[in-house]
């Protein structure tokens, strides 16, 4: 398939492709494809779902990197001096950063409490308040969006500054990605609407009632800003992320189940495939951060709000590295 032929397929598809926005990939440093649908340009930005979470991963490889966190080990409880434990809680003291990161951290609930969180005044408080529970460590995976909320409270207390401001300083503006800001408002119908709309957003962050962004889910970027990311990842962090910690983060720990497609999941990152070197930071409507070792390819994918879409690693490998 030819880039023409690529742009007709998604302009007219109505199936898993009818909502891609962007894609940018970038092989060996440079710009290799870029192309846009749905009225997006090139710069636009949109909320990239649950790619966040890779982007939260990375952000703690910087703090660790700069000496705020010592490592993926350190207790989580250690981060929260003023917090109070509720009585009879004794497993919240054992989680580590590192349960966070693989999702095997364990929590007082069957289905995640949505509301309960997200009406709080303190997202990142109401998210702890759930971490816990008497069946102890399992080690079991356990999908957990308001949880990562936490990671963003250990970063925030860790370095002393905003989350949105460290993201800034020490990860957007080196790579050439906009600076971002806090999307200042967090009422019931404006989640929706975030959730949701289908026009290009600014470069912007969700943010709860005490301007903490939200870690599992809310980052707005264009693909050109996801395939940046990428290429960091590729290029083994570079300066700004320690070598050692980029190669734990897309280690597969577990070996998800059927509903992830038994993927291999690292820190907040997947290895959707054991015959070669690629991984993704992965969100719902398809959002995706691609990277690939052997070819030296990063493709970045943005989307509108659509649910159940899984294919995009494979529609990047079938459909776009043969352009590149």
């Amino acid at each position: 398939m030819t880039k023409e032929q690529l742009h007709s397929f998604i302009e007219n598809s109505k199936g898993n492709e009818s909502n891609i926005c962007q894609i940018h990939a970038i092989k060996d440093g440079k710009t290799v494809y870029e192309d846009c649908w749905r009225g997006f340009k090139p710069e636009d930005a949109m909320h990239v779902m649950s790619v966040t979470k890779g982007v939260m991963a990375l952000l703690t490889g910087i703090a660790i990197g700069k000496g705020y966190i010592k490592s993926t080990d350190q207790k989580v409880i250690e981060f929260f001096p003023g917090y109070t434990v509720k009585r009879g809680e004794k497993t919240i003291y054992d989680v580590t950063l590192k349960h966070l990161l693989t999702m095997t951290a364990p929590y007082k609930y069957r289905s995640e409490p949505w509301k309960k969180v997200c009406t709080s005044d303190d997202w990142t408080k109401a998210a702890l308040d759930l971490l816990g529970g008497r069946s102890g460590l399992t080690g079991e995976f356990k999908y957990a969006t308001l949880g990562i909320q936490i990671l963003a409270g250990v970063i925030e207390n860790a370095t002393g500054e905003k989350l949105i401001d460290f993201a800034n300083r020490n990860l957007f503006l080196p790579l050439g990605i906009p600076e971002h800001v806090i999307h200042g408002d967090s009422s019931k119908e404006d989640q929706l609407d975030f959730a949701m709309n289908k026009s290009p957003r600014k470069n912007e962050w969700y943010s709860d009632p005490k301007d903490v962004v939200t870690a599992g889910w809310g980052l707005c970027l264009s693909a050109r800003d996801l395939a940046k990311l990428g290429e960091l990842v590729l290029d083994n962090g570079r300066d700004i992320i320690p070598e050692i910690y980029i190669t734990e983060m897309l280690t597969p720990k577990l070996k998800l189940g059927e509903r992830f497609g038994y993927m291999g999941y690292g820190y907040l990152w997947y290895k959707p495939v054991e015959d070669h070197e690629a991984y993704a930071a992965i969100g719902d409507g398809g959002n995706i951060i691609y990277v690939n070792r052997k070819e030296n390819v990063s493709v970045g994918i943005t989307g509108t709000f659509k649910p159940l879409i899984f294919d995009r690693f494979d529609f990047i490998e079938k459909n776009v590295l043969p352009l590149v």
